[in-house]
């Protein structure tokens, strides 16, 4: 694999000056026209053997394009914060929006890479790694983004022959971390293990480009015109974004009789108000000494709230809360995207929400968005939201693996008891707000919703992370069920391995 970077390529110094006059030109171009019709967000992504030399590419390309919208992340090993949160929060909160280019090394590759050769990761950790690394870049590059990825090589004894050169060199031998002198001492493995990682990685949406770095003019070309081209050759193809117009109900659905999985749920449950305070007293000792004890051991919730408008979201989530230690609980409502929101990947706004080590996220409305509202009113094309039940079921993987639980709940209602509520918030003064146009609006679509709903069901509950259908006819029984089954699942996931 690596042979095609060993050829001794090189280029003379006026060649090399030639070149790079043009391509400073064209790249701050593509910057320029990038900005200016913001189509795609850039992704540029350095790895390789030759970690000296990709500390000089980047701050070569600092220089050659307009810094201040290049924005460059050189990840080492993860920061406290970082650590307190699934392995990939640190590179989806740095993703660029549309419109930017951002330039990092020292992230995926060391992450999947440097683990195995010092042998903290096994064979089938690493196939592991690499399919989430696969995944990520995947939901990056689906989502419309430009990934380059550039490994840059030496071939055998030029490496030794630079880390040697530059221990000799005081202006130099700063830049050497401890893995520069590993790398030479375990060549042999080290590339056994970067070619398996670099073809599990490998994709039509975002090759690796492999570039010889013997020759320092050589490889600054080659990757500049990487940039260049890569950048231009999308901006040429590429077209402004179209609204699609609403979708007809999916005639690929697994229903019996036009029944989806809302009919199953039994709305005829209640409680007395005695009971209901008895229950819900009792619930909230068990979530409060459950989320005490989480804390301790550093388990996180996540809570997803969905359901019909008026179903009885907000009333739940303050149950909820009330039994938690304040300071250790976030809830955060979910609305129209924001610009910035809109400019990434769907998911990015719920990723920079991840809760930190024994804490609690809640989310009114959630991610599941995509596949219910911006389908059913045709804000996501189709390719869209089918694409994102995997990214969805990916995205709470990642949350569990990293010790947390994740709860999910669809507050059902029927359409009288809907109605019944409308009409009472139109009339309470201090509830008034809570009915919009879209609420009515969103009514008219009530078998579509149903019908996406069932779907989102099918799709992603999981048994890490199912689905809880909770009858909310009765306030007071929804209640009661949400608390108990939050304490539920913290205290099923406490000293969990």
């Amino acid at each position: 694999m690596f042979e095609v970077a060993e050829l001794g390529q090189s280029l003379p110094k006026d060649e090399y000056k030639a070149a790079r006059d043009e391509l400073r030109v064209r790249l701050v171009n593509a910057q320029y026209d990038l900005r200016h019709q913001p189509d795609f967000p850039v992704s540029i992504v350095l790895g390789g053997d030759d970690r000296l030399g990709i500390n000089d590419v980047i701050t070569l390309l600092n220089e050659w394009m307009d810094t201040r919208y290049l924005h460059t992340h050189v990840l080492h090993h993860p920061s406290e914060e970082e650590r307190e949160r699934p392995s990939f929060w640190r590179f989806w909160r740095r993703l660029p929006r549309k419109g930017a280019i951002s330039l990092s090394s020292g992230g995926l590759s060391s992450e999947v890479l440097r683990p195995r050769l010092l042998g903290e990761i096994d064979d089938d950790e690493l196939a592991r790694r690499c399919e989430l690394v696969r995944r990520f870049e995947s939901a990056f590059t689906a989502d419309g983004g430009l990934l380059l990825k550039i490994w840059l090589h030496l071939p055998k004894g030029a490496l030794r022959a630079k880390v040697e050169a530059a221990e000799a060199d005081p202006d130099q031998a700063w830049l050497l971390h401890p893995e520069d002198h590993e790398l030479v001492k375990r060549r042999k493995r080290a590339m056994r293990i970067a070619e398996a990682f670099l073809r599990r990685t490998d994709s039509a949406a975002a090759p690796w480009h492999l570039v010889e770095a013997t020759d320092h003019r050589f490889r600054n070309i080659a990757v500049a015109r990487l940039v260049a081209d890569s950048i231009e050759q999308r901006q040429a193809g590429s077209t402004a974004p179209t609204v699609p117009s609403p979708p007809a109900p999916s005639a690929d659905l697994a229903t019996v009789d036009g029944r989806t999985v809302l009919d199953t749920v039994d709305l005829s449950r209640s409680l007395d108000k005695d009971e209901y305070e008895d229950r819900l007293a009792e619930a909230q000792r068990r979530l409060n000494a459950a989320h005490r004890a989480c804390r301790d051991e550093g388990r996180t919730t996540t809570i997803a709230f969905e359901g019909w408008d008026a179903g009885g979201k907000g009333g739940a989530i303050r149950r909820v809360t009330r039994a938690l230690d304040a300071g250790w609980f976030h809830v955060t409502p979910i609305g129209a995207p924001t610009p910035e929101e809109l400019a990434h990947h769907y998911l990015w706004r719920f990723w920079l929400h991840v809760p930190r080590a024994g804490a609690v996220q809640v989310f009114d409305r959630s991610w599941y968005g995509r596949v219910l509202v911006e389908r059913v009113e045709g804000l996501a094309t189709e390719a869209e939201w089918r694409r994102a039940y995997g990214e969805i079921n990916d995205f709470e993987e990642q949350l569990v693996d990293a010790g947390g639980a994740v709860v999910k709940f669809w507050l059902h209602i029927d359409p009288d008891e809907q109605l019944r509520r409308f009409e009472a918030r139109q009339q309470t003064p201090y509830k008034h707000y809570k009915i919009t146009d879209e609420d009515w609006r969103n009514r008219d679509r009530w078998d579509d919703y149903a019908l996406a709903v069932h779907d989102m069901v099918e799709r992603t509950s999981t048994t890490r992370a199912p689905w809880h259908l909770v009858a909310a006819n009765d306030k007071r029984w929804a209640r009661v069920q949400v608390v108990e089954t939050v304490a539920a699942a913290m205290e099923a996931n406490l000293g969990r391995g």
